[in-house]
């Protein structure tokens, strides 16, 4: 399995952090804690790969 780097921001007007691949369009997601995005990211990734 291919590996896939993604940066985690944190939104000062929600709280969330907000992740994304720089170089996937379409690959971003959030969420209330850092586990929880790292699950949505690796969510998002292999739904975008399947659509390949």
């Amino acid at each position: 399995m291919k590996n896939f780097k993604y940066v985690i921001e944190r939104c000062e007007d929600t709280g969330f952090y907000v992740g994304y691949v720089p170089d996937f369009p379409g690959a971003h997601s959030q969420a209330e804690t850092k586990e929880e995005l790292q699950h949505n990211m690796r969510e998002v990734i292999e739904l975008l790969l399947l659509d390949d």
